[in-house]
């Protein structure tokens, strides 16, 4: 076995998310890259992971259309709650409504909350990630006849994750809503995106659902690198505010919508301590990704034949200038579990 793989298997013994005795039937993923499984991979974009060096890590050295090295949180998340390992992407033709009954994702990398947002590098928008939503409850009522897809949709645990795009990809660097709208102004009219939709699983059968705040986006690689190897404040703090907005709208919504129970997952702090003092945690570095040196890679400029793509992942915090290695995934998956999802149990 390779030293590379023994030092995989330590690690996640030592990063073991415990089981949970949990009433939760099915992992349904709504979101952007931090929980696409491979949605990308069979639309027409630019912006994909379907080949190595992603996935070098994953089971049988697979690249699935995950942005990392190996498994993403929800991946996790669902191990954790006594479901299958891995979170299967709706639009890959390996896998049949069988599959999907017990965990499907819907997330599309780049998406984000606002139209625009998804439409700067052509991926799924949120609207479209809500058709393929009810396509799927139709399915599931025709393969398990309508009772029990409806509790099944009903115990289910929606993972709602994305935001990230809208300001970096968005907001910051196009002009059209940042002349439409300042910072606080932009983080309210997502948030009443983020209220609509989910108001509208929660029609269709959502109780359990969990809304990720954003992380620490000033202090991704690319961020860094380009200003100087510090985190960019007001990017960071912008992204705490948007998170504010996000518990005040948990709480609302807690009293609006009967039975539902909905929690915020924040991985703010847990994400800002790994990169403030990555040692601590059992890294080398959190200023560079391992797969080049910070400056724009990701997708296409992540390759095999990337020059700076370094040799054990584990020791990286980040594995693209966006995205985080399986490890610190593995990290950011245990601090929800343990958290925001112990309601769940």
């Amino acid at each position: 076995m390779a030293l590379h793989s023994i030092a995989l298997i330590f690690i996640f013994q030592f990063l073991q998310i415990p089981g949970i005795d949990a009433k939760v039937s099915s992992v349904i993923v709504f979101g952007d890259s931090t929980v696409d499984s491979g949605n990308n991979n069979f639309i027409p974009t630019v912006l994909r992971s379907d080949f190595r060096p992603y996935g070098r890590d994953f089971d049988g050295g697979r690249s699935t259309g995950r942005f990392s090295n190996g498994r993403i949180p929800t991946d996790f998340i669902s191990e954790a709650f006594g479901l299958k390992p891995t979170v299967p992407a709706y639009l890959d033709p390996a896998y049949g409504i069988k599959d999907f009954a017990s965990g499907v994702c819907f997330a599309s990398a780049g998406t984000g909350y606002d139209n625009a947002t998804s439409r700067v590098l052509s991926v799924i928008p949120l609207w479209k990630e809500l058709e393929y939503y009810k396509e799927y409850k139709s399915r599931l009522e025709g393969y398990l006849g309508k009772t029990k897809a409806n509790k099944i949709l009903t115990e289910a645990l929606y993972i709602i994750s994305m935001g990230t795009n809208d300001f970096l990809e968005n907001y910051y660097v196009l002009p059209y809503r940042s002349f439409e709208f300042s910072p606080k102004d932009y983080q309210k009219f997502l948030a009443g995106i983020a209220r609509s939709f989910i108001t509208e699983i929660y029609h269709l059968g959502a109780r359990k659902v969990s809304l990720t705040g954003l992380p620490p986006m000033g202090c991704l690689p690319l961020e860094r690198t380009l200003h100087g190897g510090i985190c960019i404040a007001r990017y960071n703090y912008v992204a705490k505010e948007f998170n504010k907005k996000l518990k005040a709208l948990v709480e609302t919504l807690n009293d609006e919508l009967s039975g539902i129970r909905l929690v915020l997952s924040n991985p703010y702090h847990v994400l800002y301590n790994i990169i403030r003092d990555p040692q601590s945690f059992g890294f080398e570095t959190a200023a560079t990704a391992c797969c080049g040196t910070g400056r724009f890679e990701m997708g296409y400029l992540c390759n095999e034949h990337n020059p700076f793509t370094c040799t054990d992942a584990n020791q990286y915090v980040f594995w693209d200038s966006f995205h985080p290695t399986e490890k610190t995934n593995c990290i950011l998956a245990d601090h929800a579990v343990r958290t925001s999802l112990a309601v769940f149990k």
